[in-house]
């Protein structure tokens, strides 16, 4: 019963006082609320403007967001994945629109904290402190999140600004289009190029300020309560004090913002699942059809297992991603790798989790008194967002050659909850070099879960991936073809998460029948990535060969699903929130 969050039992013991106290008044804050005006508030798309308030009157961002470095020697303040990912769990729970408004906060500080500006950061520090949120303009209507183009265009001034006030260097020019908070944010790191310097040396990073004459903006891109701005800076005075960063450190600024901001996608729509979860399973247990508890019929009870066991493993990956992400150093990128996985496939999850749940409620899943009716239409935008999971599932490629043939002996690495603060985020260095990343023999975690029975099965598909990848590996021709890589990209992702799956399992004594439910539904979910492959075009008959040899089908066991499904049912009722 501890897996999932609860806020009725919410005490997460393992941080600190404040950082419990904090959490705790976030929780209080939304259930003071109520369902009904949470869910009426997102049918009428207001801006969340009152929870705003809240994070300012609470300090919450100035606490969570800010490194100690600047947090004028408040002891509480400090940048710790851990919590964060808390928050940003406690956010997707009671809607995504709160998650958002802290996530493009993140986004925006990124930048800002990796740059050399003290300045610029003093400023941030100030902002969060008096209850500001951020905003990142890097996303275009014509380029997406392409940094290789952008049409952000910054001309050398030549004119000495307003009277008395001081000379801009530059002049910016152009359109941001996707850019949350951009109606509010007292900062806004906008990614640009100079118009005097061609190549990547023309890339800058600097902050414009959304109340600024010359910042227009021109509307919210969506309907709902998020605001996802369209602006355009019309001869924005860029002063030096703006300005974050140039030149291939603004291009790497660029990606390794994404690297630390966008994890949290995997908490927010963790936080979205647990929230369903508890209404379906509280709606279908007690309702009778046919003469029968709805939880009677036994696809139904597939559905729950299932969906329960999908959720359970995005946590378990989620958590123990947070341990690398703490660790990391110059030395030790392993995070590279689990970073992407998480934004991909803890994402994709999310949405395979409420599509059970929602095959269970059918009609209910519909109506607008219930929690699940927003998860439901919002759900299938976290793997969505800029192509997230197709373009981090290629990300992921990049590793596979290292990962699968090259390890590296590390130390081992622990539970990450120590109030920390995670200052490598902002010393990342260059965005490259991701194939030569290093990781620990990835066998070893599975060789002591073989006992598990459809752990031992589903680690022999991982070494016929080995095999497929030393004796039929795609050829010249297949390794332009993205549509049959990204295939690829699958199978080995379902590797990396069960090697994560299995490291945080092992940490928390995870129940072993639930961890062989897991990795029965990993052993099918290999076998169907694997058919597709044998379906592609362009497979080769030694390829369609391994795809048959490859297949496997999970160890059943009725005792080891009845035992699941009655801590799937025990969920019945412990949750439901505040009219």
């Amino acid at each position: 019963m501890g897996l999932l969050f609860n806020p009725n039992a919410y005490d997460p013991v393992q941080f600190d006082a404040m950082t419990r106290r904090q959490l705790r008044a976030v929780i209080d804050w939304f259930e003071r609320r109520g369902k009904a005006r949470l869910l009426r508030e997102d049918l009428e798309a207001r801006w969340v403007s009152d929870f705003l308030e809240f994070i300012k009157q609470a300090r919450i961002f100035a606490t969570f967001l800010t490194p100690s470095e600047y947090g004028g020697g408040d002891p509480n303040k400090r940048w710790d994945t851990s919590r964060n990912a808390a928050l940003s769990e406690i956010f997707g729970f009671y809607g995504l629109s709160y998650w958002y408004a802290e996530q493009v906060t993140i986004l925006g500080l990124g930048p800002i904290w990796q740059s050399d500006n003290t300045k610029a950061k003093e400023r941030a520090a100030r902002q969060l402190e008096a209850g500001g949120v951020m905003a990142f303009g890097l996303s275009e209507r014509e380029h997406g999140a392409d940094i290789y183009n952008t049409d952000m265009l910054l001309t050398p001034a030549r004119d000495n600004g307003a009277e008395g006030a001081e000379r801009p260097v530059f002049r910016a020019s152009g359109e941001k289009y996707y850019i949350g908070n951009g109606n509010v944010a007292g900062m806004v790191s906008v990614f640009s190029r100079r118009t005097d310097v061609d190549g990547p040396d023309g890339y800058v990073w600097f902050v414009a300020d959304s109340g600024h004459a010359n910042y227009e903006l021109i509307g919210n891109v969506v309907h709902g309560q998020m605001y996802v701005s369209n602006f355009r800076l019309n001869h924005y005075p860029v002063h030096e004090e703006d300005i974050l960063c140039t030149g291939p450190e603004a291009f790497s600024a660029a990606l390794n913002t994404v690297n630390v901001g966008k994890f949290n996608l995997c908490s927010g729509s963790i936080g979205m699942c647990e929230h369903a979860f508890y209404e379906a399973i509280t709606h279908a247990n007690n309702r009778i059809l046919y003469g029968n508890p709805v939880t009677d019929f036994p696809h139904v009870r597939a559905s729950f297992v299932e969906a329960y066991a999908r959720l359970v493993a995005m946590k378990l990956v989620s958590d123990r991603a947070i341990d690398y992400f703490r660790s990391a150093s110059l030395d030790d990128r392993r995070y590279l790798l689990f970073n992407p996985v998480t934004k991909a496939k803890v994402t994709s999850e999310g949405e395979t989790v409420i599509t059970l749940l929602w095959d269970v409620l059918a009609a209910k899943g519909f109506e607008k008194n219930a929690y699940f009716s927003q998860v439901a239409r919002l759900i299938g935008a976290l793997p969505r967002l800029e192509g997230t999971v197709h373009v981090n599932v290629a990300q992921i490629l990049k590793f596979m050659p290292s990962y699968m043939f090259n390890p590296k002996a590390y130390p081992e690495i622990g539970t990450r909850t120590d109030p920390a603060d995670d200052a490598f985020f902002w010393a990342q260095g260059p965005a490259r070099g991701a194939s030569k990343v290093q990781f620990a023999d990835w066998t070893t975690v599975y060789e002591k879960h073989l006992e598990i029975p459809n752990v031992a099965l589903f680690y022999e598909q991982t070494l016929a991936l080995k095999e497929l990848l030393a004796t039929a590996a795609p050829d010249a021709d297949q390794m332009r073809d993205l549509d049959f890589l990204l295939v690829v990209g699958h199978l080995f992702t379902l590797v990396v998460y069960g090697q994560l799956i299995l490291e945080r399992a092992g940490l928390i004594g995870l129940d072993a029948d639930l961890l062989d439910q897991i990795f029965s539904i990993q052993i099918r979910d290999f076998s169907q990535h694997a058919v597709a492959l044998h379906g592609k075009p362009s497979s080769t008959s030694a390829q369609q060969d391994w795809v048959m040899s490859a297949v496997r089908k999970p160890v059943a066991d009725k005792d080891r699903f009845e035992r699941v499904w009655q801590q799937v049912k025990a969920y019945d009722g412990a949750y439901e929130m505040r009219p």
